[in-house]
Protein backbone atom coordinates (compact mmCIF):
# COMPACT_ATOMS: atom_id res chain seq x y z
CA UNK A 1 0.00 0.00 0.00
CA UNK A 2 1.36 3.56 -0.71
CA UNK A 3 2.17 6.32 1.42
CA UNK A 4 0.84 9.09 -1.11
CA UNK A 5 -2.90 9.66 -0.43
CA UNK A 6 -5.25 10.18 -3.33
CA UNK A 7 -6.82 13.65 -2.47
CA UNK A 8 -10.08 14.16 -4.23
CA UNK A 9 -12.05 17.57 -4.15
CA UNK A 10 -15.48 18.63 -4.71
CA UNK A 11 -15.76 22.14 -4.62
CA UNK A 12 -19.41 23.06 -3.35
CA UNK A 13 -21.68 24.17 -5.81
CA UNK A 14 -19.31 24.00 -8.54
CA UNK A 15 -19.36 21.22 -11.52
CA UNK A 16 -15.69 19.98 -10.81
CA UNK A 17 -13.69 17.13 -9.44
CA UNK A 18 -9.75 17.88 -8.42
CA UNK A 19 -7.70 14.65 -8.21
CA UNK A 20 -4.18 14.86 -6.87
CA UNK A 21 -1.64 11.64 -6.27
CA UNK A 22 1.97 11.73 -6.12
CA UNK A 23 4.49 9.19 -7.41
CA UNK A 24 7.86 8.19 -5.78
CA UNK A 25 8.72 7.97 -9.42
CA UNK A 26 10.48 10.48 -11.89
CA UNK A 27 7.72 12.15 -14.38
CA UNK A 28 8.65 10.44 -17.64
CA UNK A 29 7.87 7.30 -15.80
CA UNK A 30 4.07 8.65 -14.67
CA UNK A 31 3.74 10.15 -18.24
CA UNK A 32 4.41 6.76 -19.86
CA UNK A 33 2.35 5.04 -17.70
CA UNK A 34 -0.53 7.21 -18.35
CA UNK A 35 0.18 7.12 -22.53
CA UNK A 36 1.60 3.62 -23.48
CA UNK A 37 -1.66 1.53 -23.47
CA UNK A 38 -0.35 -1.75 -22.67
CA UNK A 39 1.00 -0.04 -19.06
CA UNK A 40 -2.51 2.03 -18.69
CA UNK A 41 -4.20 -1.69 -19.41
CA UNK A 42 -2.59 -2.83 -16.28
CA UNK A 43 -3.64 -0.18 -13.75
CA UNK A 44 -6.36 1.75 -14.70
CA UNK A 45 -9.74 0.91 -12.83
CA UNK A 46 -10.68 -0.63 -10.04
CA UNK A 47 -9.13 -3.93 -8.72
CA UNK A 48 -10.42 -6.87 -10.14
CA UNK A 49 -11.72 -5.62 -13.41
CA UNK A 50 -10.11 -6.26 -16.83
CA UNK A 51 -9.96 -3.71 -19.37
CA UNK A 52 -9.70 -3.67 -23.37
CA UNK A 53 -8.69 -1.20 -25.07
CA UNK A 54 -9.86 -0.51 -28.62
CA UNK A 55 -7.57 2.58 -29.41
CA UNK A 56 -5.39 4.56 -27.56
CA UNK A 57 -3.65 7.79 -29.28
CA UNK A 58 -2.03 10.34 -26.77
CA UNK A 59 -1.52 12.89 -29.08
CA UNK A 60 -2.95 16.10 -29.84
CA UNK A 61 -5.78 15.57 -32.00
CA UNK A 62 -5.83 11.59 -30.63
CA UNK A 63 -8.53 9.39 -29.23
CA UNK A 64 -9.34 6.56 -27.36
CA UNK A 65 -12.06 3.96 -26.61
CA UNK A 66 -11.38 1.26 -24.06
CA UNK A 67 -14.09 -0.93 -21.52
CA UNK A 68 -13.60 -2.35 -18.36
CA UNK A 69 -15.07 -5.64 -17.53
CA UNK A 70 -16.55 -6.24 -13.82
CA UNK A 71 -15.77 -9.95 -12.04
CA UNK A 72 -19.68 -10.60 -12.91
CA UNK A 73 -19.13 -9.70 -16.61
CA UNK A 74 -20.55 -6.28 -16.92
CA UNK A 75 -19.10 -4.37 -19.13
CA UNK A 76 -18.21 -0.19 -18.47
CA UNK A 77 -17.39 1.48 -21.60
CA UNK A 78 -15.26 5.08 -21.87
CA UNK A 79 -14.04 6.76 -24.97
CA UNK A 80 -12.58 10.41 -25.64
CA UNK A 81 -10.34 13.30 -27.65
CA UNK A 82 -7.09 13.90 -26.90
CA UNK A 83 -7.33 18.04 -27.43
CA UNK A 84 -3.82 18.46 -26.02
CA UNK A 85 -0.79 16.02 -24.87
CA UNK A 86 2.21 18.05 -24.28
CA UNK A 87 5.15 15.19 -23.17
CA UNK A 88 5.52 15.00 -19.31
CA UNK A 89 3.91 18.30 -18.78
CA UNK A 90 0.40 18.17 -19.71
CA UNK A 91 -2.77 16.61 -21.51
CA UNK A 92 -6.65 17.78 -21.74
CA UNK A 93 -8.32 15.38 -22.94
CA UNK A 94 -12.63 14.70 -23.27
CA UNK A 95 -14.30 11.78 -21.21
CA UNK A 96 -17.34 10.53 -21.80
CA UNK A 97 -19.15 7.11 -20.53
CA UNK A 98 -21.03 5.37 -22.60
CA UNK A 99 -23.37 4.26 -20.89
CA UNK A 100 -24.42 8.01 -19.99
CA UNK A 101 -23.98 9.30 -22.99
CA UNK A 102 -23.60 12.68 -24.06
CA UNK A 103 -22.66 14.12 -20.55
CA UNK A 104 -18.93 14.79 -22.03
CA UNK A 105 -16.21 16.50 -19.32
CA UNK A 106 -13.38 18.01 -20.17
CA UNK A 107 -10.02 16.92 -17.92
CA UNK A 108 -6.94 18.28 -17.87
CA UNK A 109 -3.98 16.39 -16.22
CA UNK A 110 -0.78 18.18 -15.44
CA UNK A 111 2.89 16.47 -14.27
CA UNK A 112 4.71 18.35 -12.09
CA UNK A 113 8.44 16.95 -11.53
CA UNK A 114 9.31 17.48 -7.62
CA UNK A 115 12.95 16.63 -8.12
CA UNK A 116 14.53 13.62 -6.41
CA UNK A 117 12.38 11.00 -8.63
CA UNK A 118 8.89 11.90 -7.73
CA UNK A 119 6.38 13.71 -9.46
CA UNK A 120 3.00 15.06 -8.29
CA UNK A 121 -0.32 14.93 -10.89
CA UNK A 122 -3.28 16.92 -10.90
CA UNK A 123 -6.42 16.23 -12.76
CA UNK A 124 -8.64 18.63 -13.42
CA UNK A 125 -12.40 17.58 -14.67
CA UNK A 126 -15.35 19.96 -15.45
CA UNK A 127 -18.62 18.63 -16.06
CA UNK A 128 -21.49 19.80 -17.97
CA UNK A 129 -24.00 20.56 -14.71
CA UNK A 130 -23.93 19.89 -11.16
CA UNK A 131 -25.57 16.71 -11.69
CA UNK A 132 -23.26 14.91 -13.56
CA UNK A 133 -20.41 16.06 -11.58
CA UNK A 134 -22.28 14.11 -8.47
CA UNK A 135 -23.13 11.23 -10.47
CA UNK A 136 -19.27 11.00 -11.56
CA UNK A 137 -18.31 11.41 -7.45
CA UNK A 138 -21.19 8.83 -6.51
CA UNK A 139 -20.44 6.29 -8.84
CA UNK A 140 -17.29 4.57 -6.93
CA UNK A 141 -14.66 6.61 -9.34
CA UNK A 142 -12.76 7.06 -6.02
CA UNK A 143 -12.25 3.41 -5.29
CA UNK A 144 -11.33 2.78 -8.92
CA UNK A 145 -8.49 5.95 -8.67
CA UNK A 146 -7.58 4.73 -5.24
CA UNK A 147 -7.51 0.84 -6.54
CA UNK A 148 -5.94 2.32 -10.10
CA UNK A 149 -2.91 4.27 -8.48
CA UNK A 150 -1.99 1.93 -6.11
CA UNK A 151 -0.96 -0.88 -9.03
CA UNK A 152 0.42 2.06 -11.14
CA UNK A 153 2.87 2.34 -8.14
CA UNK A 154 3.89 -1.41 -8.56
CA UNK A 155 4.48 -0.84 -11.88
CA UNK A 156 6.60 2.55 -11.60
CA UNK A 157 8.25 0.51 -8.56
CA UNK A 158 9.55 -2.49 -10.92
CA UNK A 159 10.90 -0.15 -13.71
Amino acid sequence: MSTNPVTISTPEALPFIEIVREFDAPVESVYRAHTDPELVKQWLGPNGYEMKIDSYDVRTGGHYRYAHKDPSGEEYAFNGVFHVARENEFIIQTFEFEGFPDVVSIESLTFEDLGDGRTRITGHSSYPSMEARDGMAASGMEKGVTEGYERLDGILASQ
